[in-house]
């Protein structure tokens, strides 16, 4: 927490509020205790109240649950990541305690509760301790049958005092999750709410209170990677999908399933990964851009008839939510370990786009992108994003929707002639029409995932094969051409450029601002389309005496990283370097600037 001031409370209150910017709170207990929710509704409550909010969360993998996590971070100013250190934790169990009291600040406040955690006396003097019966006061407010079910909800209300939240904003968010269930089960959660709130602390803890946030000119939504993306994808004009369960993918094709009918589409959930992808390759065939998505074990199985959408050149979207592998890895946790198979996972020279996301906001508008960028250049794009986008939430300015939505009706108007593979076509660029448009010529095409002439019949020409590979290319390259040219957040040139790609956006950004502020000239660049690579990034490195990749995945065979042997192959550059790691965690902004530190300092010709 970032304090301020300190300034008279309203009457009837506390003697004093301490004025803060900002507060990383960190909630600790077991999966089933409704963690997540505690933590959904400080973040929404920070997005309603023009906050910016980021939030952070561990799940554990097993059915049967476990110990987990969920970290908000509310801030008045700009908020890039879920934070390094926490102001706060909030522990449920003895194993919460002692597990997480390490990710405080010096002198951190750890609110425990005291029916199931014994304070080591060692870590008295290092943080502050406060001591509130959580499991036996839930019990007591909503009565004995009850049990504890219902603590996260008391925390909720006391971390409400603490902070000085909007209790009438608090108790909506609570109506809104739980109005449409018994209303026992509502007045229950609303009671135990009031009791933490009206819960005495004394002069345990001085509450906090936020400084006013600067407006940000729109009103904001509050939301998580995967409901941005989904709803992207509609307000792009995307009207039908197919999938298969696999987490954390699942949330996208459960909301496209319930949402796509409003809109005059529909999701199939498929028996496989096979049938889905081919299913959405059907549905582009029909004249409308069609999604399908998984996460890497899925893209495995993909990636032939993903390679039959190159070659007859069909839009589509394929949505990659990375977890960490290989095989079924580690579901619940992040990492950027599919851009190998995403960029070139297939048989044959396969050509598609792989472009990534920085955010949650960011989701939004790039499925906007990747269906534009499917449509256009008739190819396949893959969109990378990861776990810690996927699950984190996020406040952003409400999108422009009446300008924004897009309608993909395809039209039918009928045509002279018409070739869709027509190599005399400009940079290869070509696009199916929709299947029931006359053609006045009577040629009437074909499509297959076998070489072709341009009007899809096959063939075995080794000169038509050498056309169509290059046509496929040159398409590509053409919108490499087109892309936007990287910036960088700093200076053009210096020490250090830090170059990441996807959710590593927030945490290096802030990794440049502490750097800078120590006077060391570092700066980065953020890259959304990893594949083509958009012109100029090899002037941007030029600038520079160290290049470092900063992305969450093994170092590899060469100490690289995926992304980092790409650009090497790219631009041929030896300085470019990889800071990779494989935890399963989000990149803390302090091991950023450790690693760039440990690098620095190796002798010449190893840095």
């Amino acid at each position: 927490m970032s304090a301020v001031a300190e300034v008279p409370a309203s009457a009837g209150g506390p003697s004093k509020f301490t004025k803060i910017n900002e507060a990383v709170i960190r909630i600790a207990g077991n999966s089933q205790d409704g963690i997540q929710a505690i933590g959904g509704f400080l973040a929404r409550l920070a997005g309603r109240s023009e906050q910016e909010v980021m939030t952070f969360m561990t799940i554990p993998s097993t059915i049967s649950g476990g110990p987990s996590i969920f970290q908000v971070r509310i801030g008045s100013g700009e908020v890039l990541s879920a934070g390094d250190e926490a102001d706060m934790l909030l522990a449920f169990y003895q194993h919460s305690y002692e597990d997480h009291i390490h990710s405080l600040k010096l002198g951190g406040v750890v609110l425990y509760d005291s029916d199931h955690v014994t304070p080591k006396p060692e870590w008295s003097e290092r943080y502050r301790h406060v001591g509130v019966a959580i499991s036996g006061k839930t019990v007591e407010a909503i009565g004995g049958t009850g049990r504890d079910k219902g603590k996260n909800i008391f925390a909720l209300g006391l971390l409400a005092r603490i902070y000085d939240l909007d209790v009438p904003k608090l108790k909506k968010l609570i109506d809104e999750r739980f109005g449409g269930k018994d209303t026992a089960i509502l007045q229950n959660a609303i009671t135990c709410f009031e009791a933490g709130y009206n819960h005495q602390l004394q002069d345990l803890l001085k509450p906090y209170q936020f400084q006013h946030a600067e407006i940000r000119g729109g009103h904001q939504v509050v939301m998580n990677g995967n409901e941005a993306l989904a709803f992207g994808l509609i307000a792009a004009g995307v009207r039908f999908g197919a999938g298969y369960p696999i987490t954390p993918w699942s949330d996208i094709m459960e909301l496209l399933r319930r949402e796509l009918p409003k809109y005059g589409g529909m999701f199939v959930q498929c028996e496989d990964e096979i049938a889905s992808i081919s299913m959405a390759i059907g549905g582009s065939y029909g004249g409308r851009v069609a999604v399908t998505g998984s996460s890497g074990p899925g893209i495995s199985l993909k990636t032939e008839a993903l390679g039959w959408a190159i070659m007859a050149e069909m839009p589509l979207v394929v949505v990659d939510v990375q977890r960490g592998g290989p095989s079924t890895g580690m579901p619940t946790n992040i990492e950027q370990s599919d851009l190998n198979i995403a960029c070139f996972g297939g048989h044959g020279d396969s050509p598609r786009v792989v472009i990534a996301p920085s955010g949650v906001e960011d989701c939004f508008y790039t499925a906007i992108e990747a269906v534009n960028i499917a449509r256009k250049y008739s190819t396949p794009v893959i969109i990378l994003t990861d776990q810690g986008i996927a699950t984190r939430i996020e406040a952003f300015v409400e999108p422009d929707l009446k300008n924004i939505c897009q309608d993909l009706t395809p039209d039918l108007t009928p045509v002279a002639d018409h070739k869709p593979y027509d190599l005399k076509a400009a940079d290869g660029v070509t696009r199916h029409l929709p299947p029931g448009t006359r053609i006045a010529s009577g040629k009437y095409p074909v499509v297959t995932g076998l070489e072709h002439d341009e009007l899809g019949h096959p063939s075995g020409s080794p000169k038509l094969h050498m056309a169509m590979t290059a046509k496929r290319r040159n398409k590509l390259k053409k919108l490499a051409a087109e892309l936007p040219a990287p910036q960088t957040y700093g200076p053009n040139e210096g020490q250090v450029l830090l170059i990441g790609w996807g959710s590593t956006h927030g945490p290096m950004r802030e990794a440049v601002d502490r750097f800078r502020g120590l006077g060391d000239a570092v700066s980065c660049v953020s890259l959304k389309y990893v594949h083509p690579l958009p012109n100029g990034l090899d002037e941007i490195i030029k600038g520079f005496r160290h290049v470092f990749v900063v992305e969450l995945n093994d170092e590899g065979y060469y100490g690289y990283g995926q992304f980092g042997a790409i650009l090497r192959a790219r631009y041929c550059d030896p300085k470019i370097k990889g800071i990779t790691k494989v935890d399963g965690l989000t990149w803390k902004v302090k091991e950023i600037i450790d690693s760039v530190r440990a690098q620095l300092s190796q002798p010449a010709g190893k840095a």
